[in-house]
Order: structure tokens, then C-alpha cells, then sequence
């Protein structure tokens, strides 16, 4: 790192050689090889290196490097699935994996078919780290049969709980390219169990913060090391089964590579990585191209930080000219110093890939180069864009919207378009909704993680289809919610209700959202157990509609404390019913306290037989409901799916409840009317404006982001907090009281009122 000096030096100028010796000495005595800004803001694709432009100027046969791409792609897919069939991480066995190769420069080319492409674009920033710091570093080097580890997101990761074991590939000497195999482990020795804590209020509580070093020589894991992690961690067992999985599937990948090497030679390797990724951004540049000219915005909104309620501001403006497209975040939410929810821009850049890859040009190569054409513009020190300090483990709030909202944008560019690439859809469910697990197994085991409900998210409305139920997580086409059966064989928590789809709680429209389902559990066998959750959306939904669609519901999360309710089916087992719904509306279990609260829960406790749901989410409807074929409508009743209730107040479908025949006339009068009452109740858009536009949001609001234009001024009011109004390029983080001593404020507040009213009476 070439450092110019900032000594005091009395007012002498140091010679040129002084300067050079200066720079040497601070290069090679650096304090700290700190997240290297000009690494984690550059997404673009690297240039060419020599090797890559001798070996794509040889005239080289296509149709072999097809065949080479062909090979690679075989190679991943066996990495793939022998870290899936060994991994004993839950997300190992329900697919939340990946494994990848890279150019020798460090660009993700290629990934397996059934990998995360979003754990994989993230690598590419500790592979160009290992390079820069630790190639030439005499201490460290580089050399074959070398693994590297890390997981610290601000190095290059989604977060903390995905380990990636990253290894080069050396022939004749000389690096040709890096191979990858990442999992999310989950627990990672946080101050709360499973890997994402939601109480986090700096870095120092978010447990292994591994920076890639090498944790492998000569094809074998350095024990001393692996112990030192073990140490740091819940579950000393899955950290070291699972470093030894991503090991040898990514030997298994160099073993792979070697024989293409071969074959075919070292520069069909070579030229084939390199030319998947410039043909891949050609034709992106291309697609851009086609579209009109013109700025496309939305605004989202977070309604908690897994601590309290906040409205914070989640904003995306797509611009596109010509061949060049910006992703526009000013105006987001500020950093939030002391809580978990900061997404690093590195982090969420590769989740906007993601998002093209699988909802807008799923026909591209999952590469890098799907991104790198894109310009990013964001508020420093904002919640997508925050500084190394902040705390980053639940980053998947804002990440997951990330997921989502650039094909809503984009739809509205390409609906015009005479070719598209897919159906246009509406936003896929975007929140990990799953219960985070951790304490003491009915094995006396300590462990901590995640379960795979968080993959099971509703598919928005497409233009020409509705929505898959509950068909994939919103970061991957290609993942399971694993086996309940096997996971109640090793975990005390037992499924009261799993999977069951959720009647009513749709995306309606034209074609309406995929469902979502609820998970009810609670805990056998274990008084040291407990659970949280890890998302938002119960007072304000996180996916919204399309083209006239309605957008998801709120989704709260409810308990029932101070029961065992094992006991009361053995009792009064006609109490239980097996629906979110009918338990909470009842509360008929005697006793018993019935809870309602937002859908992200700290981590707690759980007696044994207390009654913990959540409700996975629907996608967006896409379309105008009156739209929606009163069939269909009918299909949905029938499948219990949609009350006959909200088919007449929501689709306006005049039906028989008994046999569900349509009265065809009187459903196509009651759409009129309702068409003509909207017209009634509509007013023009300037007055709507006039009555609805404020100035500034309401004092008591906890606002937190711009107000009017995007490249504004961003407002501060957080909780129990003085507002503060920033400069767009001056926007600071905001520190955030503890809700605890706010309301024990707030109770000493009212002792204090009801002391001075007895002494007054």
C-alpha cells in the first residue's frame, strides 16, 4: 500500500529517496490489514491479465471452450453435491451453498447450477484481498495445496454465518484460477445462538469475524487453527466437520480442473473463465440498450430493527441511458450504529445480481459480469452503504429487498419491450421468515442455527401465471426446506404445525401472489432451548404489488407462554387447533397467555410446550384484481386458499357458497360498480397531492431517511431521540437508546405522576 507521508517535518520537504523509504517502511509495517476500500467498492470485472489476453488472441476453437465450460460446469455441480450429501450444517443439507470458480485476477465466472449464485459473487473481493496482501507476503504466501477461510462480510460476504474455504489452482507453477466452496454454517459464536444476532450493537458482538487467512498447507487443515474456531463457537463439531467438507470438495474441484487442464490445455482454462465473463457483460450492456431511456423509482420501508419500531427508508431509482444503467440508494435509511441490520454496499451489490440472474435475465450465466456494467450510487455512512464499524449480522433486512425490488423496477422498463427473457413478475416474499435456534439439545448438546423454512418464500404474481406456492427462498431458484423428522431427531423443538398454506393471506391480484405457510412449534425434551426471528414486516409489507397487484399482508409473530401444551393435548386435547388463527382468536387453553408482537424476536427462552408461530410470507399480485378469471377465484376458494368472504370483497365474485358456481351476470355488474366507485372516489393528482403532502414526517414518527427527493436531506428521528436533518453528503450514523431504559423511563415517569397525584389528593 503506497502511504504518503503526513509526518510534521519542521517544514523540510522530504527528498524523493526519503519519500520512497518512508512509503517501504509503513507498507511493510502496517498495523492492520483492515477491509481495503478499493477492493470492497469495485464490482467491475478486472482487465484482462497477460495470460488471459495471449490465451483469447490464439485463435481458439468455440466449440471447445463450450465443451471446457460444459466440464467446468460438471465439476461444480459434483462439488456441489458433495458438500450437500456431507455438510452438517442444516443449511449444507437444504442447499443454502455454493461452489465457484474464479479468474487467477479474482472474477466470479462460473458457478454449480444448483448453487446460491449470491454467496458466490461475494468472493471474488477476499480473493483479490489474498492476492494483494498475502501472495508476495514472506510470512503467508501463496502456494499449491494453500486454503484460505473467512467469513467476515466486511472483507466480502453476505454475513457472518457463510463460511468460504477458498483454494488456488496451480499448474507448472503459476496460479490459472481459485476455486470455492461456501456454506452457511450458521452458528458463529455470536452474542445470540445460530449466527445472526438481533441484539448486536457493535461488530465485537457478532462472534468470528475471520478476515481470509490460511487455515490449510499441503491439502490439509491446520489443526492448531481449526481449534482456535472450534473455541469460538457453539458447535465445535459442525466447525470442524464442515471445513473439512468445503476442503476436499474444493480439492475434488482442483482435481477436476487439472484433468480439463489436460485435455484440452491450460489456456482453453484460461480463455474459457475469461471470455463466459466479457461475452456475459457484452450482452448485458446489450439488454441495457434495448430498454428506453428514462428513471424508474420505489420506495420501501423497514418497519423494525429487530429492537423497536422505526420507519426506515429503503429507496431505489433505476436510471438508464443508452447502454449505461445507475442503481440509485441516496435517501436510504442512515447507519444504525448500535443495531444489526446495516448491510455493507459490497454486500448488497452482489444481492442486486442476484436479482437480474434469477428474475430478469435468468438465461445469463449467474457470473459477476451480470453486475459489473451497473453504476451504484449511495449515502456513506447510510444503512446500505454503512462504515466498517457497524454491526452487520442481520443484514439480511435490507439485503433481502435487494432481492426483490430490482425486477419491480425493471419490470416497468421492459414491459414495453418486444423480446423479454422472462415473464415480467411481481416481488418474490423477501424476509427470512424462520425460527434461529439455540441452547441445549435432548443430547446435551450445545448448538445453534437456522431453520429451512427460511427457504421456503411465496413466488410473486407473473404475467401470465400466478405465483408459486412457497416455492423457493427469494436469494435462489434451487433449495429445500429440508426434513422436519430428522431435524426433531437431533433438536428438541417438534413441529405442531409445519408447512400448512395460509388462507387469505395473499398478494391478490390478477394473478395472485404464491402463499406462504405457517410454522407453529415448541420445545420436548430440554429446559435450555430457546428461539428467535430475524425480520420485519408485521406492520408494514415488505413485498409490494405490481401493475395494480396488492402487495403482501403484515406478518406478526405470536406465542402462547405459561403452558405446556403437551400436557393439554393429553388433557383437553379438543383446546389445541392447529391454526395461527383459531389459537390466538380463541385463547381458549385456560392459563395461558396469548402473545402478539412484531416479527422479529430477540432471543428467548422457550418452557417446555410454550407455543411459538410465525407465518412464511406471500408474494406481490400482480394485475388489477378485477382482472382475476372468477375461475380462478373459485379454484382458491376451493383449495381453502382464499375465504369466500374476501372473494367477494376483494375480487367482486358473486358466487354460490355451497357448490361455488359463479353467477357469471351479477359478478360482472358487481365489478362494474365497483369500477364506477372508484372512478367516484378518485380526485385529481394534484389535489391528492395537496392533502397528502407534508413537509416533513410527523414528530412523533421514528422516520429515518430523505423525505422529499432522494438526493435530499436525510431525516434522523429515531425512538425516544432529537430529530436531526443531515446533508445528503454528509449523513452521519445514528446511535439508538435501549428500549429497555426507555420504558423503564416511561414507568418511572408514571410512579413519579402517580406520587405527586396521592400527595396532592
Amino acid at each position: 500500500m503506497n502511504v504518503e507521508s503526513k509526518l510534521d517535518t519542521g517544514g523540510a520537504t522530504l527528498s524523493a529517496q526519503e519519500q520512497q523509504l518512508l512509503n517501504e517502511f509503513l507498507a511493510e509495517n502496517q498495523l492492520f490489514y483492515g477491509p481495503d476500500p478499493e477492493i470492497m467498492r469495485n464490482h467491475s470485472l478486472s482487465a484482462r491479465s497477460p495470460g488471459e489476453e495471449r490465451a483469447l488472441t490464439m485463435g481458439l476453437d468455440p466449440n471447445r471452450m463450450n465443451l471446457v465450460r460444459g466440464r467446468i460446469g460438471s465439476a461444480l455441480e459434483e462439488a456441489f453435491t458433495m458438500v450437500e450429501q456431507t455438510g452438517v450444517a442444516p443449511g449444507a443439507k437444504w442447499g443454502d451453498l455454493v461452489s465457484a470458480v474464479f479468474t487467477a485476477s479474482g472474477d466470479m465466472s462460473q458457478i454449480g447450477p444448483h448453487g446460491i449464485a449470491v454467496f458466490a459473487s461475494v468472493c471474488h473481493y477476499p480473493v483479490r484481498f489474498v492476492r494483494k496482501y498475502w501472495l508476495n507476503d514472506p510470512s503467508v504466501g501463496v502456494r499449491d495445496g494453500d486454503a484460505f477461510i473467512h467469513n467476515d462480510s466486511r472483507f466480502g460476504n453476505i454475513h457472518n454465518t457463510d463460511q468460504s474455504m477458498i483454494m488456488p489452482l496451480y499448474h507448472e507453477g503459476e496460479i490459472v484460477c481459485w476455486m470455492a466452496a461456501t456454506i452457511h454454517e450458521g452458528e458463529c459464536g455470536a452474542i445470540e445462538p445460530g449466527g445472526m444476532p438481533s441484539i448486536a450493537e457493535s461488530k465485537f458482538d457478532e462472534g468470528l469475524k475471520m478476515c481470509p487467512f490460511k487455515c490449510a498447507e499441503n491439502f490439509q487443515l491446520k489443526r492448531d487453527l481449526v481449534n482456535f474456531l472450534q473455541n469460538s463457537v457453539r458447535d465445535p463439531k459442525l466447525q470442524l466437520f464442515d471445513m473439512k467438507v468445503k476442503l476436499h470438495a474444493v480439492i475434488r474441484l482442483r482435481e477436476r480442473l487439472l484433468a480439463v487442464i489436460e485435455e484440452f490445455g491450460k489456456e482453453y482454462l484460461i480463455a474459457t473463465l475469461r471470455q463466459t465473463l466479457e461475452d456475459t457483460e457484452a450482452e448485458v450492456r446489450r439488454r441495457i440498450g434495448e430498454m428506453p431511456d428514462g428513471t424508474v423509482r420505489i420506495n420501501t420501508f423497514i418497519d423494525n430493527d429487530l429492537r423497536e419500531h422505526i420507519l426506515g427508508k429503503w429507496p431505489l431509482e433505476v436510471t438508464v441511458e443508452g447502454e449505461r444503467m445507475i442503481f440509485d440508494f441516496r435517501g436510504a435509511c442512515p447507519e444504525l450504529r448500535n443495531r444489526s441490520i446495516n448491510a455493507n454496499l459490497a454486500s448488497l451489490k452482489t444481492c442486486l445480481m442476484s436479482n437480474l440472474a434469477i428474475y430478469v435475465w435468468p438465461d445469463l450465466p449467474p457470473n459477476q459480469a451480470v453486475f459489473s456494467p451497473v453504476e451504484v450510487l449511495t449515502n456513506r455512512n447510510s444503512l446500505v452503504d454503512p462504515s466498517d464499524e457497524a454491526p452487520v449480522a442481520m443484514s439480511l433486512i435490507p439485503l433481502f429487498r435487494a432481492l426483490g425490488a430490482p425486477a419491480q423496477v425493471m419490470a416497468k422498463f421492459l414491459y414495453c419491450l418486444p423480446k423479454r427473457y422472462t415473464a415480467i413478475n411481481a416481488p418474490h416474499y423477501n424476509q427470512p421468515a424462520t425460527f434461529v435456534y439455540g441452547g441445549l439439545t435432548q443430547h446435551l448438546e450445545v448448538t445453534g442455527n437456522f431453520c429451512a423454512d427460511i427457504n421456503g418464500n411465496g413466488a410473486g404474481g407473473r404475467e401470465d401465471n400466478d405465483g408459486e406456492h412457497a416455492m423457493s427462498p427469494v436469494f435462489g431458484a434451487f433449495a429445500d426446506t429440508g426434513e422436519f423428522e430428522l431435524a426433531e431427531e437431533e433438536l428438541p423443538f417438534v413441529r405442531l404445525v409445519a408447512q400448512q398454506l395460509t388462507k387469505d393471506r395473499i398478494g391478490f391480484g390478477k394473478h395472485r401472489g404464491g402463499l406462504g405457510y405457517e410454522q407453529i412449534v415448541t420445545v420436548k425434551g430440554s429446559n435450555m432451548f430457546g428461539f428467535m426471528t430475524g425480520q420485519c414486516g408485521a406492520k408494514h409489507p415488505s413485498a409490494y404489488g405490481l401493475f395494480g397487484g396488492y402487495g403482501c399482508p403484515a406478518y406478526p409473530l405470536a406465542k402462547i407462554k405459561d403452558v405446556n401444551i403437551f400436557e393439554v393435548m393429553d388433557s383437553n386435547p379438543e383446546l389445541v387447533k392447529f391454526s395461527m388463527i383459531d389459537l390466538m382468536n380463541e385463547q381458549a387453553i385456560p392459563g395461558a397467555r396469548y402473545v402478539m408482537q412484531d416479527a422479529g424476536m430477540n432471543f428467548e427462552l422457550a418452557g417446555e410446550g410454550e407455543v411459538y408461530m410465525i407465518c412464511q410470507g406471500a408474494g406481490g399480485g400482480y394485475g388489477d384484481v378485477l382482472e382475476r378469471l372468477p375461475e380462478d377465484v373459485m379454484r382458491d376458494v376451493e383449495e381453502a386458499l382464499l375465504s369466500p368472504r374476501l372473494a367477494r370483497e376483494i375480487y367482486f365474485v358473486t358466487f354460490d357458497e355451497q357448490t361455488l358456481v359463479v353467477d357469471a351476470p351479477a359478478t360482472t355488474a358487481a365489478r362494474a360498480a365497483e369500477r364506477a366507485a372508484r372512478k367516484a372516489r378518485g380526485i385529481p393528482f394534484d389535489a391528492f397531492c395537496a392533502a397528502w403532502v407534508k413537509p416533513e414526517p410527523d414528530p412523533a414518527l421514528p422516520y429515518l431517511g430523505a423525505w422529499g427527493p432522494n438526493d435530499g436531506p436525510v431525516i434522523a428521528n429515531p425512538p425516544g431521540g432529537v430529530r436531526v436533518v443531515m446533508a445528503p453528503d454528509a449523513v452521519d450514523g445514528v446511535m439508538l437508546s435501549n428500549p429497555k431504559d426507555r420504558r423503564i423511563a416511561e414507568l418511572e415517569a408514571e410512579v413519579a405522576a402517580l406520587k405527586a397525584k396521592l400527595a396532592a389528593a
